[in-house]
């Protein structure tokens, strides 16, 4: 056997191969590596279009709790000023029932006090009529008495 034939056989057999592959075997495979590449680049942009959609909706919930945070704040002070009005509200109203009652009460007292002494009056003209019935020693007649007591009140 000649080496230069079986080179030369090898050679044309390589080549056959080698343009087999090149019709068959190679484009089914640069085409599924040529999807694979257009797939992670998709993956990529997909990626990256994620990443900016999530620091926009980072900052629309930063922006959303600085004005909720806000609101709060604001409500918290409406509440603060409503409970002290409320307060002064409710002590103004105590301190005009205190006063009313602290009035009916001196009216109340004025009144007894009145009362009180009026009857004491009645009492001390009987006792004079009484003690004077002694010291003359003789009774006066009702209509008497009556006018003498009138006229004690009267005086005092």
């Amino acid at each position: 056997m000649n080496i230069n034939a079986t080179l030369l056989g090898q050679a044309i057999a390589f080549i056959i191969f080698v343009m087999f592959c090149m019709k068959y075997v190679w484009p089914p495979l640069i085409n599924i590596i040529e999807q694979r590449q257009k797939e992670i680049a998709d993956e990529l942009a997909l990626i990256q279009n994620e990443k900016k959609e999530l620091i926009s909706a980072q900052t629309k919930v930063t922006n959303s709790l600085i004005q909720a945070k806000k609101e709060a704040s604001i409500i918290i002070e409406q509440a603060e000023k409503r409970y002290m009005q409320i307060l002064n509200t409710a002590k103004c109203e105590a301190e005009k029932e205190s006063e009313r009652i602290i009035l009916q009460a001196q009216a109340k007292i004025n009144l007894q006090y009145k009362q009180l002494r009026e009857q004491l009056n009645k009492e001390l003209v009987m006792l004079v009529i009484t003690a004077t019935e002694k010291v003359l020693e003789q009774s006066l007649d009702e209509t008497t008495n009556k006018e003498i007591i009138n006229k004690s009140l009267a005086q005092l």
